[in-house]
This record gives C-alpha cells, sequence and structure tokens, in this order.
C-alpha cells in the first residue's frame, strides 16, 4: 500500500469511526464515512481535512461499491448493540457484512479490518454475540487480506461506558451491579484500538488474523465505578442486584431510552466478564499490547458534559 491511504469506515459518524477518523487525517490519510444519517453528536467530524461523508446503510452493494471505490482499506466498524424494528443482529452484523466484503471486492479494495467483540462466539444462546461470530466467519472465508479485532468493553470520549456511568452517578445514589458476584471486565482505551487498527492496515503480521485486544488493567465494574465517581465527585453505593431483575430494566431501558442505560446484549457481556476472548485466538504483537489504564486522567478526558439523564434521553423526545 502507498504511504498515504484512503480508507472506508463504515459506522464512520461512531464512537470508534470517529477517532479512526481523526486518527488518519492525522497521519496525513483520508477518510470515508459511511452512516445511514449524520450523528449530530460531533459535528466537528464533517469539517476535517481529508474526511468525507458518503449517507448509505449496508443494504445496498452499489451504494457501497461507490463509497470503497479509490480505498485501499475498509475497516467495517458498524454494529449495533440492541436490535430496533428493521435493525436486527441479523441484517447488520451478518447480511450487512455479506454486503460490505461484495462490495469491498467490487471496488479492489486490498484490505479489510473488522472490529468484533471478545467473545463472540457460535451457539452460546446469545443473538449478539453468535451475529458477531458470523460476520467473523464470512470475513475469514472471503479470500480478501483480513485482520479481525476481538475487542473488550472499549472506553473514551463519545462511548457508552463513560458516557452512561457518569450520567448514571448523577441521576441515582445508588448503582445496581450485575449479578451477586462481581466479574472482571478489562477496559480498553479507544486510542489503543485504533493505533492497533490503523497498523493493520500496512503490517504484515496482522494479515489474515483474528487477534484479540482488551485493556491493561483487569478490574471489577464496581472499582470502574468507584473511579469515575471520584472523578465527578460521587460516591454512589453499589449493590449487587440479581440477574433477572437487571433483565426487567435492560428490557424497560431497550423500550424507552435512544441509548440504552443497559441493553441485553450488554447485560450479557456484563454477566460473564470481558476478560478473555472465546474462541482462542492470535494475540497482538507486544508493540500494539493496549497500555493505557483506567486512570483519573483518561477518565476525565473521556467524560461528556456533566448532568443527569433526562427527557432527552427518552425515545419519545425530539430533543
Amino acid at each position: 500500500m502507498s504511504n498515504t491511504m484512503r480508507v472506508a469506515i463504515t459506522g464512520g459518524t461512531g464512537f470508534v469511526g470517529r477517532h479512526l477518523t481523526r486518527e488518519l487525517v492525522a497521519r496525513g490519510h483520508e477518510a470515508v464515512l459511511i452512516a445511514r444519517g449524520k450523528d449530530v453528536r460531533d459535528e466537528s467530524i464533517y469539517s476535517l481535512a481529508g474526511a468525507r461523508f458518503f449517507a448509505s446503510d449496508l443494504t445496498k452493494v452499489t451504494e457501497l461499491q461507490k463509497a470503497f471505490s479509490s480505498c485501499e482499506a475498509v475497516a467495517h466498524c458498524a454494529g449495533i448493540n440492541r436490535e430496533i424494528g428493521a435493525q436486527t443482529y441479523r441484517r447488520v452484523h451478518i447480511e450487512g457484512t455479506r454486503r460490505v466484503l461484495e462490495a469491498a471486492l467490487q471496488a479492489g479494495v486490498r484490505k479489510l479490518v473488522l472490529l468484533s467483540f471478545l467473545r463472540a462466539r457460535p451457539n452460546c444462546g446469545s443473538a449478539y454475540h453468535e451475529s458477531k461470530w458470523a460476520a467473523e466467519e464470512i470475513i475469514r472465508s472471503s479470500g480478501l487480506n483480513y485482520t479481525i479485532f476481538k475487542a473488550g468493553v472499549i472506553y473514551g470520549r463519545g462511548d457508552h461506558m463513560l458516557d452512561h456511568l457518569s450520567h448514571a452517578l448523577y441521576t441515582f445514589p445508588v448503582f445496581g451491579l450485575v449479578g451477586m458476584k462481581e466479574k472482571p471486565i478489562r477496559p480498553l482505551a479507544v486510542e489503543d484500538l485504533v493505533k492497533a487498527i490503523v497498523a493493520a492496515f500496512n503490517d504484515a503480521r496482522l494479515s489474515n488474523k483474528t487477534m484479540s485486544i482488551a485493556g491493561p488493567e483487569e478490574i471489577v465494574l464496581s472499582e470502574a465505578v468507584r473511579r469515575v465517581g471520584q472523578v465527578i465527585g460521587k460516591k454512589p453505593l453499589c449493590v449487587p442486584t440479581p440477574i433477572a431483575i437487571q433483565k426487567g430494566i435492560a428490557w424497560m431501558a431497550e423500550r424507552t431510552m435512544k441509548i440504552p442505560l443497559l441493553s441485553l446484549a450488554q447485560l450479557r457481556i456484563l454477566s460473564e466478564g470481558i476478560v478473555e476472548e472465546l474462541p482462542a485466538c492470535d494475540a497482538l504483537p507486544n508493540d500494539l499490547l493496549p497500555a493505557t489504564r483506567f486512570t483519573a486522567e483518561q477518565i476525565q478526558k473521556g467524560l461528556p458534559e456533566p448532568g443527569a439523564f433526562g427527557l432527552r434521553d427518552l425515545r419519545c423526545s425530539k430533543a
């Protein structure tokens, strides 16, 4: 590949897509942001030199092929963590990945990077996990030069983790932990993930590999809550909560909130722990291993504007 690349990013206006765009542009590359519509949460992304927006969902191969034309690589970051209407796991993760691959092959793309989930696997009883695994299998059998990143819980500016944790702590004096016994997580800084994705476009060590990527520090959720609380000046009471109760909360949140406080897929993820990949896969080279710890400085960098959940967060709100 040339020193200057043009990279198409599905889910380009989402959390990881925006950070990847900024990193590519900062390195002198070009980025094509592909999404169904413009995300207004960070409109500065559209005015970046070297970045352009292409409106398309994952249903039309011809549209995707246009977006991919003249691109040397595609970063397939589009995904959902709950189903709404026609936006199902099958349609987005499986059928969408098939169309992305078909369009990439037709456009002559040389490299495809897929962002998957650390514990995506078949036959586990979770449509989210199984659909992510199916997407991996489609890419692995494609014949195209690929890298698949099975990522753990990712945090940074514009994420779900810090956004929802901080808003929850401003809203509720009590924080319900997932289950009666906590499972560990390894928070992954989005900067470390983006660094690895960019490396995959050119680094032969990552060619045709499925690689796990998670943060360097293993902590339990209550510790993550405590650290975020310290930064924003809150001391929540963390209470172990039965999974059955959390399922009810997640079910209600999915139906009432634009971005749920907790989705059923996230509940399953947290109830398992997010430390080791399933099934076993390749390890990153040492120089690409995440090194950023979940510190007060990192938390501060990623926090949204302070405030509690409100009417604007409800699906019925026009705000």
